[in-house]
């Protein structure tokens, strides 16, 4: 008793941080990681429950005690190994997971106080092993022969590679840009997960036998009944929901009106932030607004902050408490001078004769009963429009399902909104041989829950190749 006592009066770990007036003006990543002291610190508070709620609410179940009791003990390689069963991707996970909605917010210790920092801790066990760690591949069955294609690099499809390499498959990864990560690159803000850790995830996938082919558009370049004709007894479809949505109101064709899709993707994945030395032009405004307020609305507004902007405002039709985002992306956004306009919403854009936008006119909103999201629907205040001058609107109100895949395969039933149709537990299609998994099955949802998605197709398809559909 007296030991558990003693780790409750030890304080959560403060992850450091670069100062809001330094990084907002820079794309380094906010958080600098903990010390190996400050990491055992931290475990020091967990508390080894019996039956820990923290693994209850981790998507791909991760024996998150053992690896913090691991860490407790400096046995770092040790925490690594026993984080890789699980999960293919710690590094990502320990940066851009919603823990304190998901393992953080089960911890025991934190009904009381402060939960554990199970993501920093997951973080630093990754970046101590990319940093330190002795270059040591988990354990990977007798082969077996079976060829599996996955199509997409994002977190579900390499979470299924990652699974799949290690049971002793063969497995080759089909990426349509020219670079692999899916979301986690061409979505993701380096100041919130630099690409050098996806692609030293991706190197170390690589290491164990993965086969990487980028430039590599399925469903134009290649079919799917192609790939089976090539050999590939499995194929896995996780090509993420990219199709950008827009307001469909007036004036949203004028210059300066963009997709967050499109400029986060400039900016991350073809490197406009450091245009000139990459020939990829972002628009550089001093009046930024971003219409939306989930994970891409703050690293669109965040982003156009380090671009240059004098001002930046998050425009959202709901109050505070239905913003979808995470909160510390939100708290890191109002520390680095971002402004936010809730109960808000556009009803056009407005331009000049050259086409440009100049503004957007707004209405007031207030909240009524709640609508099918279960949050409460915003109604519009009748006489409270107003000018919002800006010079460059982000739209980051949610994506659609990528079509270019799925309306080129027979035999691949979609619901009404395009996404694809799978059996739950097993991520299995409606065409033999295919599975499917995150977003283009659930339409846009975190990284962890796309890689919990490959976990279980990844499983499906194990047996599938042992004994059979």
């Amino acid at each position: 008793m007296a030991e558990k006592d003693s780790k409750k009066t030890v304080s959560r770990q403060k992850m450091p941080e670069q100062k809001p007036e330094i990084r907002r003006r820079n794309f380094e990543e906010v958080p600098t990681g903990y010390t190996v002291q400050m990491a055992m610190e931290e475990a020091s508070r967990c508390l080894q429950c019996k039956k820990p709620g923290c693994v209850e609410g981790c998507p791909v179940s991760v024996d998150i005690p053992g690896f913090i009791s691991l860490i407790l003990k400096g046995d770092m390689t040790g925490a690594i190994r026993n984080l890789w069963t699980k999960n293919a991707l710690p590094a990502v996970c320990g940066r851009v997971c919603p823990q304190e909605v998901q393992c953080e917010g089960n911890c025991i210790v934190g009904k009381k106080g402060e939960p554990v920092a199970i993501g920093n801790l997951e973080r630093f066990a990754a970046d101590y092993e990319r940093q330190n760690g002795t270059g040591v591949l988990p354990p990977r069955e007798a082969p077996t022969g079976k060829k599996i294609a996955v199509v997409g690099s994002g977190p579900s499809g390499l979470t299924v590679a990652g699974d799949l390499i290690r049971k002793g498959h063969e497995v080759t990864v089909l990426e349509a840009f020219h670079k692999p990560g899916g979301v986690l690159v061409y979505g993701i803000p380096e100041f919130r997960l630099p690409k050098e850790i996806v692609f030293s995830e991706v190197a170390f996938l690589e290491k164990q036998g993965v086969k990487l082919e980028c430039n590599a558009v399925v469903g134009r370049t290649v079919s799917l009944d192609e790939l089976f004709e090539e050999g590939y007894e499995a194929i896995y479809l996780g090509v993420g929901a990219g199709l950008p949505k827009f307001l469909n109101v007036p004036g949203e064709n004028l210059i300066g009106i963009l997709s967050a899709n499109e400029y986060l993707t400039r900016t991350n994945l073809m490197k406009a932030y450091r245009y000139p030395e990459y020939d990829t032009p972002i628009p550089k405004a001093k009046d930024v607004v971003v219409l939306g307020a989930g994970n891409v609305a703050m690293d669109s507004a965040r982003t156009a902050m380090r671009l240059g902007a004098d001002r930046v405002r998050v425009v959202y039709r709901r109050s505070r408490e239905e913003m979808p985002a995470r909160k510390a992306e939100i708290h890191h956004a109002e520390e680095e001078g971002i402004e936010f306009h809730l109960l808000t919403n556009p009803t056009r854009f407005m331009g000049n004769d050259a086409g440009r936008l100049t503004g957007m006119e707004c209405l007031k909103m207030e909240l009524g009963e709640p609508d099918a999201s279960g949050r409460r629907r915003p109604i519009a205040i009748k006489g409270s429009e107003f000018i919002m001058d800006c010079d460059l609107a982000i739209v980051a109100v949610g994506a659609g399902a990528n079509p270019l895949l799925t309306q080129s395969t027979e035999g691949l039933s979609l619901n009404k909104w395009g996404y694809i149709v799978t059996d739950p537990e097993s991520g299995k299609t409606s065409k033999k041989g295919v599975w499917a998994g995150g977003d283009i099955v659930t339409g846009s949802a975190t990284v962890i829950l796309a890689m919990g998605a490959g976990r279980k197709a990844a499983n499906s398809i194990h047996d599938y190749l042992t004994w059979g559909w």
